[in-house]
């Protein structure tokens, strides 16, 4: 499965890593490389997580990783993963 980023992802997570690098560039680094991971390895089983509370459909689920919540649209369709968002939980 093909793993797509929707700008709302990209301009959440640019805000958080702006906001870790104020104390830790090294962190703010390590945290996007983490979160990169736990994502590509959605692909191999994409049901893993929770369906999502925010979205009343089974094809969206929430992965969590370190308190931030990142809805994903799992499409079988069209054989693709789409990253939605990334937030706290007091954001939504």
């Amino acid at each position: 499965m093909r793993i797509i980023t929707k700008p709302l992802f990209k301009s959440g997570l640019k805000d958080i890593l702006t906001y870790i690098g104020y104390d830790s560039k090294v962190r703010a680094k390590q945290f996007n490389k983490n979160l990169f991971v736990g994502i590509n390895s959605l692909d191999n089983f994409p049901y893993k997580f929770r369906q999502s509370i925010h979205f009343n459909d089974e094809n969206i689920r929430d992965y969590v990783f370190k308190g931030y919540t990142i809805p994903y649209l799992i499409d079988e369709e069209n054989d693709m993963i789409v990253i939605l968002d990334i937030f706290k939980w007091i954001d939504k």
